[in-house]
């Protein structure tokens, strides 16, 4: 019997184990896929800019050093983003310490000054074990004294306790705050340096500037060259839209995969449990079967007893008879304690039978040491497009009309946004970066894809602050205001696009 009951518990260990594997090769299998789509993405954009600039017919354009200096900027601008990020997580760890020391220390002084207050009271009573021994008064006054004394004495030695972890507790903050301010040093001393590599930087491109500056003006009065920087960044759009579909379509695939994988596991888990449902049902009968069969035997017996009872009387033989009855109550006690056990059997197997798997208990989550803010994630069903009244990149005034004529010759597909240099530009809506490198014409580029076919675009960064791939919300800072891709005023060039057609971007932002 012991020996089924091993056999059914093993056999539910096993399905939940392998349920177990299931899921966690399942969550395995979804973060790889996800991080292969990622990597296709940046593999195909990298091979679409390339054949773009290799179509390119104009092998004129002299911006080549100015692209160089100005990505440079960019990616110089971002460590020094990230340092000043960090600086300030340090600034503020360090506020926090300076006043737990400030309380810690506070708590001590307060201690000390109890305990020299005790102290000073009891020498000025003259309290001490000798002085209540050579007292001469009451033994049992003296006793009296002596408790307390010794009561005041611990509790002394307990304040003296406290006071000791607390020295212990402002040694491990001195030691924390010796540490964030050599960490702030080091910080600073970066923080520094990169604003120095970034200041010769920007001069470099102000004299790759002055070297091109007659250039640049020829190829702002052409508006062949606008249009050719259109219809690029037109290529451009066509391509992250086509490639936007694929993605689409391999994660539909593969959620499609997934819902299959699940159903089909689903149904082998029933089959499964069904299975051992009716070994359990099988294995009980069976011990059933041989519980009745030793019952039937006992009451063989038992009816042999009573036999061999009737024929003891007979023979008017006591000596058989008290034998007889005391076996009798014997077999009838054992009779009864095998029901028993065959009933408990019974409930055991059917509680089994009945008892859903268990889930495995969860790994304990490691202790985080510093809070980290949470990343923005793509939606499940991806993201919803845009709606109008959303908020502009940047607060300034707005250089072109859409549709309008530019003056230097060309058609307006979307609108300027005049701001000081440096100034964060924010997303307009949620959505996920596909874009983000220099581009001839706009610059530091980067694109936002918003899903339901809308695209928004912005130009001349000084620096873009997202990579391809990145989930960004709406006002998140994405890249800073420059006057990158030829321009001489800083500004942010902002288009937005559906399924690959500019649409006026008044239309959408907010006043």
């Amino acid at each position: 019997m012991k020996k089924m009951m091993r056999v059914g518990l093993a056999c539910v260990l096993m399905v939940c184990g392998q349920s177990l594997l299931w899921a966690q090769a399942n969550l395995s299998a979804q973060q790889a896929e996800a991080q292969k789509q990622r990597a296709e993405l940046q593999q195909r954009i990298n091979q679409l800019q390339k054949h773009i600039e290799s179509t390119q017919t104009n092998k004129k354009d002299a911006t080549h050093a100015l692209r160089d200096v100005e990505t440079r900027i960019s990616s110089t601008d971002r460590e020094l983003n990230a340092l000043q990020q960090r600086q300030k997580q340090v600034q503020t760890h360090l506020a926090d310490l300076q006043a737990q020391i400030t309380a810690q220390q506070q708590q001590q002084n307060e201690g000390q000054a109890q305990l020299a207050e005790q102290l000073r009271s009891q020498y000025a009573n003259g309290l001490s074990p000798w002085t209540a021994l050579l007292s001469g008064n009451d033994p049992q006054k003296i006793q009296r004294e002596l408790g307390y004394l010794g009561y005041v004495n611990q509790a002394q030695a307990n304040q003296v306790r406290q006071l000791q972890k607390g020295l212990e507790r402002l040694q491990q903050l001195k030691a924390a705050v010796q540490k964030n301010e050599t960490e702030l040093v080091q910080l600073t001393q970066k923080t520094e340096a990169q604003k120095q590599q970034l200041q010769s930087q920007q001069a470099e491109r102000e004299q790759v500037l002055k070297n091109i500056e007659t250039e640049l003006a020829a190829q702002q009065k052409q508006a062949q060259h606008l249009a050719t920087n259109d219809a690029r960044l037109g290529q451009l759009i066509t391509g992250l839209e086509k490639e936007i579909a694929r993605q689409a379509e391999l994660r539909r695939l593969a959620e499609e995969r997934r819902r299959a994988e699940e159903a089909r596991r689903k149904a082998e888990e029933a089959r499964r449990l069904a299975e051992q449902k009716r070994l359990a049902e099988a294995q009980r009968q069976q011990a059933l079967k041989a519980e009745q069969q030793r019952i039937a035997e006992a009451k063989a017996q038992a009816e042999q007893l009573r036999q061999q009872q009737e024929q003891a009387q007979q023979s008017q033989n006591e000596t058989d008879l008290v034998a007889l009855r005391q076996a009798q109550l014997k077999r009838d006690k054992q009779l009864a304690a095998e029901r028993e056990a065959a009933r408990k059997e019974e409930a055991r197997w059917h509680a089994l039978a009945h008892t859903p798997a268990q889930p495995a208990e969860p790994e304990p989550k490691p202790v985080r040491v510093e809070p980290k803010v949470q990343a923005p994630t793509e939606p499940p069903n991806g993201f919803k497009g845009l709606k109008k009244g959303a908020p502009p990149p940047v607060r300034g005034e707005q250089l072109g009309m859409f549709g309008g004529e530019r003056p230097d010759g060309g058609t307006w597909r979307g609108i300027v946004l005049r701001a000081a240099a440096g100034t964060p530009v924010k997303a307009i809506a949620p959505g996920r970066v596909v874009f983000a490198n220099w581009m001839s014409g706009f610059g530091n580029l980067l694109i936002v894809d918003h899903g339901e076919g809308f695209l928004s675009v912005y130009g001349n960064n000084q620096s873009v602050l997202k990579q391809v791939g990145d989930i960004v919300s709406t006002g998140d800072a994405i890249a800073r205001v420059g006057a990158t891709g030829g321009q001489v005023d800083p500004g942010v060039y902002i288009e937005i696009r559906h399924h690959g057609q500019p649409v006026n971007p008044q239309l959408w932002l907010r006043n």
